[in-house]
């Protein structure tokens, strides 16, 4: 999954993005409300936690100018105003949930996957398709049971085209998916991957689980 942290606090941010990408988030970071505007027009999020007092552009701007551009982004707001009325103007905006400041990071997670879920229509943490498993919560794919010894990356793309069952992804968009803004890797490494991936699932008997299709992308059907 995707994010956007839109923090000011430099330690926050730093603290909060090394523990996202440890639970396998990828995140980008904004420290203000302009570049979180920016980065909101350049490129597409499942997630996006906001503070509401941000330089620049107030969090609530940020907030009203993805709802209006009818993005699917998930939002936590994450804020140290605890009046009911900065709640309520959040939530009113379009905000799926608020935490309050301070706050403890394993409830913050639960909260995100919680949002995941809901952006993604799942009930539970477990995907399936046939006889193979992914455990969101553990990262981990198993076929029949057995483990399949997958990389960060190959877990991440396999995840993510269970996730958009049934639709074609491009390499781009794949790219966009699980590479961070800053990242200098060219798009082509999602071939790498999909090779790679798809030399394991065969080995664990799912040599046909990802379909190529030809000037649309890859998708799992």
């Amino acid at each position: 999954m995707k994010l956007l942290l839109v923090e000011d606090s430099g330690r926050l941010a730093v603290a909060l993005t090394s523990s996202l990408r440890d639970e396998g988030y990828v995140v980008d970071h904004a420290a203000d409300g302009r570049l979180a505007l920016r980065q909101l027009e350049q490129h597409e999020y499942d997630l996006m936690i906001l503070d509401l007092m941000l330089p620049e552009v107030p969090g609530l701007e940020v907030l009203r100018a993805l709802r209006r551009s009818r993005a699917a982004t998930r939002v936590l707001v994450l804020s140290a105003l605890e009046e009911t009325e900065d709640r309520v103007a959040a939530l009113n905006l379009g905000a799926d949930d608020y935490l309050m400041k301070p706050f403890e990071l394993a409830e913050l997670k639960a909260r995100l996957a919680a949002l995941a879920r809901r952006h993604t229509g799942q009930t539970t943490h477990l995907l399936s398709h046939g006889e193979l498993t992914l455990d969101t919560h553990a990262r981990l794919a198993t076929v029949r049971g057995a483990a399949l010894p997958l990389t960060p990356k190959e877990y991440a793309l396999l995840e993510t085209l269970l996730r958009e069952r049934g639709r074609a992804l491009t390499r781009t968009a794949l790219f966009g998916r699980l590479y961070d803004g800053l990242s200098e890797a060219s798009d082509r490494v999602i071939e790498v991957i999909v090779s790679t991936l798809r030399v394991k699932l065969a080995q664990a008997g799912m040599a046909d689980l990802i379909e190529t299709r030809r000037g649309f992308g890859y998708r799992v059907p």
